[in-house]
């Protein structure tokens, strides 16, 4: 039986619900729905003009909907009367074709047929920046290789904290927040996890670090090259198969050099057959383009890939293998 959203609301001290989607370019959309509304938005679903929110429509469209999905549901650590929801996308009565979540979910439904649970978890970089978006937010953050730096990372532990702190709140099971390559920039990671739930908490995550930076008079920003001299945002997806019941890790093989079986040398070449196609997905601005093959930057490197290869843990190929049973898709 779904979940019923109104209940959820009366339990948790809910007032509104954010119903939310993803565009092509990653941008998060949504209409706010109190609470004694979310019964009907359940079941019919918020309505949107496609071509408004850049899915690849026509003002001559029809309404698009937004049911949401209550296992989606995460509420916000910083403002609780508020919840969050990832919603699919429909139109006349089918599944919207340019909606990335619908997509994905096609492709889990794929892999359930042969027998394969996709698990990933994400590398979140990003830089914290002055409000105009001019500047890093620390002018005292000027080390040539500032990787790793406790000093610049504890000048901006509150909003780390609290970041972090949201994310324990929400049980995604955050292990380690470092100050990275660039000035100014900042990586945390969580738990990896299902491929769709590791989806929907990096869109969330990305709101929920723009939100308490801005709590902080700060920006956070996860374009892939906002500073021409500094390395860049990536988002490095490390990623391996399972079965359904998520304990046999089909990528794993401690005989092989690199602890890699067969399905996963086939599932990584395919990746690299099809790298150039993937960079419409991974890569979907102007601005991607200036972190791919980027000149060497302030601290002496990219950090990003140049050429379509893989090998073990060497950060300079497009596909590491950092260890056993995983690889790390760089693209």
């Amino acid at each position: 039986m779904a979940t019923d959203l109104t209940q959820v609301a009366q339990d948790r001290g809910i007032a509104y619900f954010l119903i939310s989607f993803v565009d092509l370019f990653g941008v998060l959309r949504a209409k706010l729905v109190p609470a004694a509304a979310i019964g009907e938005m359940q079941q019919n679903g918020a309505g949107f003009a496609g071509f408004a929110s850049w899915l690849d429509m026509t003002p001559a469209d029809p309404d698009m909907f937004a049911i949401p999905d209550p296992e989606s549901l995460m509420q916000l650590p910083w403002q609780p009367e508020i919840a969050w929801l990832a919603a699919d996308l429909w139109m006349n009565g089918q599944e919207v074709e340019a909606s990335p979540r619908v997509a994905l979910k096609r492709q889990i439904a794929k892999a359930e047929q042969a027998g394969y649970t996709m698990m990933t978890g994400v590398e979140c970089e990003y830089f914290l920046i002055t409000p105009d978006g001019s500047a890093i937010s620390d002018p005292d953050d000027t080390q040539l290789k500032p990787c790793y730096d406790q000093t610049a990372l504890m000048r901006r532990f509150p909003v780390i904290r609290e970041i972090c702190d949201a994310m324990l709140t929400l049980g995604w099971g955050p292990y380690q927040n470092d100050h990275e390559d660039a000035n100014g920039q900042f990586e945390m990671n969580w738990t990896y996890a299902d491929c769709l739930r590791t989806a929907d908490r990096h869109a969330f995550f990305k709101y929920m670090a723009k939100t308490i930076a801005e709590k902080h008079d700060l920006r956070a920003t996860f374009m892939p090259k906002p500073f021409v001299h500094l390395t860049g945002n990536g988002c490095h997806a490390h990623v391996s198969l399972w079965d359904s019941a998520q304990r046999q890790n089909f990528f794993l093989d401690p005989q092989d050099e690199l602890g890699l079986s067969q399905t996963a040398y086939q599932f990584l070449g395919g990746i690299m057959h099809h790298a150039e196609s993937l960079c419409a997905i991974f890569n979907p601005t102007v601005n991607s383009y200036k972190r791919i093959n980027a000149p060497v930057t302030r601290s002496g490197a990219t950090w990003s890939p140049n050429a379509v290869t893989y090998s073990g843990n060497n950060r300079t190929h497009m596909i590491r293998v950092p260890e056993q049973g995983r690889f790390e898709l760089r693209l």
